[in-house]
């Protein structure tokens, strides 16, 4: 459907018009009416036209200040003027603005259809045009950015074909001075940031792909440009951040650029305030890297987790979290910190007390990757979360594991009855606790199910015999309480990656055990 404006400041000609082109094209047109200049000229920018049918004389903003108006927007709509017999002075001028008809009026039914049908016929032509342009415009942006990311992703691309792929991306080798800068939205990244950078960068003539963590990369021509992209993106509502290399020319230093601007971005996370922000690299590159890490304190953090002691352990993570020695320092400094609380705290917490609730790793998703936090601050909070839950839950396994006498009783009974046809039920009664209860607390005992802590006894208990007895695979499979030989065969399997015949064949060749 196209949008037509009607023009005139009587009204009776504006309702005539739009009853006659609605009656030879039903439902090709959107139509719009306006009593002067300046009420079109507000109808248009709110609702774009691709048609005007304006009067020439009409008070305050005549006709034809009205088409130079429209001629000094991008995409002008096509324009017919209507003009009676004494105007034909101002339709010669109004001729020199690109106007497409010009119509006489009383207005004859079949001229308006006439000047319409060659208008369509034009624009049809137009939007072809314009479609095969932006196809075109569309594949040489996609065969850009496929040709800077592919020197994004070989570090060891030699310089003669760096030239050869940035040459083929649209830019000279030897191109003037340019920033590369590094853009990723606030937030969930939904494709918003995307598809308001493409059109105003293209708009500029300045090369915008995604990489391959669809952060926007732009090759801009200097710092101001970005800065003026980041209040365009604000005024629309969208927060970025804006990582920006130090000035570069040439090929040879895109990618040195690249990986400056990315550097730069990282210091996203000291800003005070959320809400998007520039980062200069020129303004970080200077920061010292740190010499020592505070292995001590997290040795002590740590131990303090099962405690319960939480004034200690928020204490202690503060001491390890120093903002001030953050700040100081180059960034790498909070990435070791917070690998050092994954691989030191948490992930020796797993390996002690087993898998932790649903709750906890859920947090720890949360701050399990530094940058998936919006800045430093929350990193903190979270991570915080986590260590008071983890505190609660190692006290919990440790409780269970010391204070649950009936839970011993229930791991004797087991291992001296691996033989027999064992169940939870049969075990939670003989220990004389609820079913249900049973379950959790067994598996909080001992890290893992009752059907799994059955099948490592009966496992355990088949290698003694495989090792030191010369008693067949299915004799051996009944002697610890499989129903079959092929239960037991597979259970062997996934627990110790071998059959039984190759555990029995390893074992006593390291024995020196004749056959």
């Amino acid at each position: 459907m196209y949008r037509l404006l009607i023009v005139d400041d009587e009204r009776n000609i504006r309702i005539g018009l739009k009853a006659m082109i609605e009656r030879e094209y039903p439902s090709l047109f959107s139509i719009g009416l306006a009593a002067g200049g300046a009420e079109a000229l507000e109808l248009h920018r709110s609702e774009k036209a691709d048609i005007v049918v304006t009067d020439i004389r009409m008070p305050g903003m005549d006709g034809l200040e009205l088409i130079r108006e429209l001629n000094k927007l991008p995409s002008p709509p096509a324009v017919i003027i209507l003009s009676g017999y004494d105007d034909f002075q101002y339709a010669k001028e109004a001729i020199t603005h690109k106007v497409r008809e010009y119509l006489l009026k009383p207005i004859v039914r079949e001229d308006l259809h006439q000047a319409l049908n060659r208008m369509l016929t034009d624009l049809g032509k137009e939007q072809e045009v314009a479609r095969e342009l932006s196809e075109l415009g569309k594949y040489r942006a996609e065969q850009a950015a496929d040709q800077l990311n592919y020197i994004l992703l070989h570090p060891d691309l030699p310089e003669h074909e760096i030239e050869r792929r940035f040459a083929k991306a649209g830019l000279s080798p030897s191109s003037s001075p340019f920033v590369v800068a590094v853009v990723r939205e606030e937030g969930p990244r939904n494709g918003a940031l995307a598809k308001l950078a493409e059109p105003y960068w293209k708009e500029r003539r300045s090369i915008c792909f995604e990489d391959k963590d669809r952060n926007v990369v732009v090759i801009a021509e200097d710092e101001a440009a970005v800065a003026d992209f980041a209040r365009h993106a604000m005024d629309r509502g969208l927060h970025v951040h804006i990582g920006v290399s130090l000035k570069a020319a040439g090929a040879g230093q895109f990618k040195r650029g690249y990986v400056q601007a990315k550097q730069a971005l990282k210091y996203r996370m000291l800003q005070a305030q959320p809400g998007g922000g520039i980062f200069y690299y020129s303004d970080v590159w200077h920061l010292p890297m740190p010499q020592t890490y505070p292995e001590d304190a997290f040795r002590r953090l740590a131990n303090l987790l099962g405690t319960g002691r939480k004034q200690d352990i928020k204490e202690q993570w503060h001491e390890i979290m120093d903002l001030r020695e953050i700040r100081r320092l180059d960034i790498s400094y909070l990435e070791r910190l917070s690998r050092m609380l994954n691989e030191q705290v948490i992930d020796r917490v797993f390996a002690d007390y087993g898998e932790a609730s649903v709750e906890i790793l859920k947090i720890y998703k949360k701050i399990g990757y530094l940058y998936d936090s919006q800045a430093v601050f929350s990193y903190i909070h979270d991570a915080e979360a986590l260590l008071l839950r983890l505190d609660d839950y190692v006290k919990d396994v440790k409780e269970a594991h010391v204070g649950h006498a009936e839970m011993k009783a229930a791991v004797d009974y087991i291992c001296e009855n691996y033989a027999k046809p064992l169940n939870m039920a049969t075990v939670s009664n003989h220990v004389s606790l609820n079913y249900s209860y049973f379950s959790e607390t067994f598996k909080q005992f001992t890290g893992m199910s009752f059907v799994n802590y059955v099948k490592k006894v009966r496992i355990e208990k088949a290698k003694e015999l495989l090792e030191h007895t010369r008693g067949k695979v299915y004799e051996i499979a009944e002697q610890v309480g499989f129903e079959s030989v092929k239960q037991f065969n597979r259970v062997f399997r996934e627990q110790e990656g071998i059959s039984p015949m190759e555990y029995r064949e390893k074992a006593w060749v390291q024995a020196g055990v004749p056959e």
